[in-house]
């Protein structure tokens, strides 16, 4: 009976139950550390909603589709009672040369904690239509009286000021369209150009439409031209070339310029058709996109995947302390100091959506090393691993800040980073005892 009493206090004592204690604690901080990403994608989902409601009282993305040449067919046909039924249809003709022009100023705006990028733009579009050789039908009229010209602007809130097109010297006002001849184009602006056909069929219609336009984050572009380009310039160091197409561009001194060149034969646009017989443009769109590079919330939220890597190595460097001065920690200890940790994400968060993420982390790293460093040595009473302890902390929290900067090469960084750090705890326990009696106190 008291030889099995010695071995269940032996047992107690022994290093490999402390393990287990230690790696059990550190498999349920699992839980605080999935409540905070938690938190993390809860603020950033209200910062998406409050930024939406900010982005639509001034307008929101812009897509800008056109200009678009539309003329009324009537068709005759022959119904199943023989009958003639005449058919009322728009034939919609794409220009042979779109150039569009446009200077960005982008304005970022912070409304409280949260911050948003709205910009003004000034659009020069230009190009020409022509005038379709030999179009009539074997029944039916074409109505280039009650042709009109539409483009498309997906948030017509943002125009801020009349926009007119000039069609061969002749200038002419755009009005809001029937969305339900242009679905295609969703939000319009037509300018009916009726007066301009009576000229010979071949010739060319040139035309130059100026808008200014305000809008939010980024704005995109349908190449439907024949032969399509765009040319954007504006005050932003960090823009975000989107869509199926890769322009040539220059990002310098905290401004850009960028070209798309783009011909009939790279897009699934056909060159003419009737009504509302195409599905839709997205898979020819491009733009830019005003990226917000100061991003806190994906820094908090890249940040919190290793609060478990950091719990487990602040753990490693207590246990191999407890081992080497023979001063016992007591479980509730280990997790005080997890908490202590866990704690770092949440005042981190905080922090950033007032500061910034980097004046944040600065001030969440060094209260959560100075009150680790401060409760390691009420515990061990030991200057010499309390300052070990907190070189440690301090060098873990610098290489987690420099992992979070280098977005590119973060997986290569961190993975030679940790599988240094298993290279130097392999090495520190090599010389331990696992099965040595313990007699610590």
């Amino acid at each position: 009976m008291e030889t099995q009493m010695k071995e269940e206090v032996k047992f107690s004592q022994s290093i490999t139950l402390k393990a287990i204690v230690v790696a059990f604690i550190t498999m349920l901080m699992l839980i605080p550390q999935t409540m905070m990403q938690g938190l993390i994608r809860e603020r950033q989902n209200r910062s998406f909603e409050t930024i939406e409601k900010i982005n639509a009282k001034w307008s929101n993305e812009q897509t800008l589709i056109g200009p678009v040449l539309s003329i009324p067919v009537v068709i005759e046909n022959m119904d199943s009672d023989k009958k003639t039924v005449r058919a009322h249809h728009l034939l919609h003709i794409t220009p042979d040369v779109l150039n569009t022009e446009v200077k960005l100023f982008p304005e970022p705006r912070h409304f409280g904690i949260y911050k948003t990028i709205l910009y003004k733009s000034q659009i020069n579009i230009s190009g020409t239509f022509v005038k379709p050789e030999n179009l009539n039908f074997e029944k039916g009229d074409v109505s280039w009286e009650e042709a009109y010209i539409s483009i498309g602007i997906s948030d017509l809130r943002g125009i801020t000021s009349n926009v007119t097109i000039d069609i061969n010297n002749k200038e002419y006002v755009f009005e809001v369209g029937d969305n339900a001849k242009n679905r295609f184009l969703d939000k319009a602006l037509t300018a009916d150009v009726k007066k301009l056909f009576d000229i010979e069929d071949g010739k060319t219609l040139d035309f130059n439409i100026k808008l200014n336009l305000n809008g939010s984050k980024s704005i995109i572009f349908v190449p439907i031209g024949k032969t399509s380009v765009v040319d954007i310039s504006g005050g932003w160091g960090a823009p975000g070339f989107i869509g199926n197409f890769c322009p040539e561009y220059e990002i310098e001194n905290e401004s850009f310029a960028a070209k798309w060149s783009i011909m009939r034969f790279n897009r699934n646009i056909p060159e003419a058709w009737f009504d509302n017989n195409i599905s839709s443009f997205d898979d020819s769109e491009f733009g830019v996109d005003l990226v917000d590079t100061v991003d806190h919330y994906q820094q908090n939220m890249r940040s919190a995947k290793y609060a478990l890597m950091f719990i487990a190595l602040t753990f490693v460097v207590f246990f191999f302390v407890e081992i080497m001065i023979g001063k016992r920690i007591h479980p509730i200890q280990y997790t005080l100091v997890a908490i202590a940790l866990t704690l770092f994400y949440s005042l981190l968060l905080s922090i950033s959506e007032r500061l910034g993420f980097g004046i944040a982390y600065a001030i969440a790293s060094v209260a959560t090393i100075g009150l680790i460093v401060a409760y390691t040595y009420s515990i061990f009473k030991n200057a010499v691993y309390t300052v070990v302890l907190g070189t440690i902390l301090a060098g873990l929290y610098v290489f987690l800040y420099v992992i979070l900067q280098l977005e590119d090469v973060a997986l290569m960084i961190g993975s030679i980073g940790l599988f240094v750090i298993l290279a130097i705890i392999m090495f520190l326990s090599r010389r331990i005892n696992w099965y040595k009696d313990e007699k610590i106190s």
